[in-house]
């Protein structure tokens, strides 16, 4: 069952986003060299701590960090540790989340360490969080959940194939319903699977984390020994994007980007729903 929410409810999952956005904008900045992802965990703890929220990825699944901090090849759930320190050169997923008077919001960026990238992987960022946007335009009353899959595979087909070769989208893992829990259905791959139907109708209270995973190579991954972290089969570099949106009555919200959504989907020629906080 899809769990469709209230205004009211919303409007706390919105509050749960603001922390999600302050915790990357302290994250990010914090990414540079000589860092350890355990640094940039520390700083999320601060935020929600300083905003009266809570962890939902600590514990979670006995998950260890407040954030998961996924680099280069790491796809997702990358463990912060006093080991992996960061290099000039590096690109880091910080996804994060925070809980709000039991409601959650949950967003991943992709931020780049120092300088000196190749043009390759800015342009993987892009195409990556493009896509998501793309994705996040979709979710329009009447649309199917297929309709957000087909926009964002859509999105990074049409795109000039990289250097390495090709976009590869990661098949194992994808969007997912969110509200009075982090991960809810439905399920939301990044690709149209025909064998999966339609899926649910899109209506005013449905909320979605939208979240494409793009490699510079293959698709296929694998999960370490310690039983999270996920990285491409063939070692490629990935971008890791997403958002935690919700339908309302007025059209989407973008609940963890810091002005609702209103630039990127200005664009689309879509008004965002009026923030329910201001």
């Amino acid at each position: 069952m899809v769990e469709i929410k209230t205004p009211e409810q919303i409007a706390k999952m919105r509050a749960a986003g603001l922390v999600v956005a302050a915790m990357h904008q302290a994250c990010a900045a914090a990414a540079v060299p000589g860092a350890t992802t355990k640094d940039l965990d520390e700083i999320a703890a601060k935020v929600l701590a300083d905003h009266g929220a809570k962890p939902n990825f600590l514990g979670y699944g006995g998950f260890p960090g407040n954030i998961c901090t996924s680099v280069n090849d790491v796809v997702v759930h990358g463990i912060p540790d006093r080991e992996t320190v960061l290099r000039e050169g590096d690109v880091i997923s910080i996804d994060a989340g925070a809980i709000v008077d039991g409601w959650h919001a949950d967003a991943a960026i992709t931020a780049f360490v120092g300088s000196g990238h190749k043009a390759e992987l800015h342009e993987l960022s892009r195409v990556t969080e493009e896509s998501m946007w793309a994705g996040i335009a979709a979710v329009r009353k009447g649309h199917r959940l297929v309709d957000i899959s087909a926009a964002i595979e859509g999105y990074i087909r049409r795109q000039p194939r990289p250097a390495s070769g090709k976009y590869g989208i990661v098949e194992d893992y994808g969007g997912h319903g969110i509200g009075s829990q982090m991960h809810m259905d439905p399920h939301l791959l990044n690709y149209v699977d025909k064998r999966r139907g339609r899926g649910p109708k899109l209506v005013p209270g449905f909320c979605i984390a939208i979240e494409p995973m793009v490699s510079l190579g293959t698709p296929r991954t694998h999960v370490l020994a310690d039983e999270w972290t996920v990285k491409t089969d063939d070692g490629s570099w990935s971008s890791h994007w997403e958002h935690s949106v919700a339908l309302t009555e007025a059209g989407p919200l973008v609940l963890t980007a810091p002005d609702g959504g209103r630039e990127k989907l200005a664009a689309y020629g879509i008004t965002a729903a009026p923030d329910p906080l201001d």
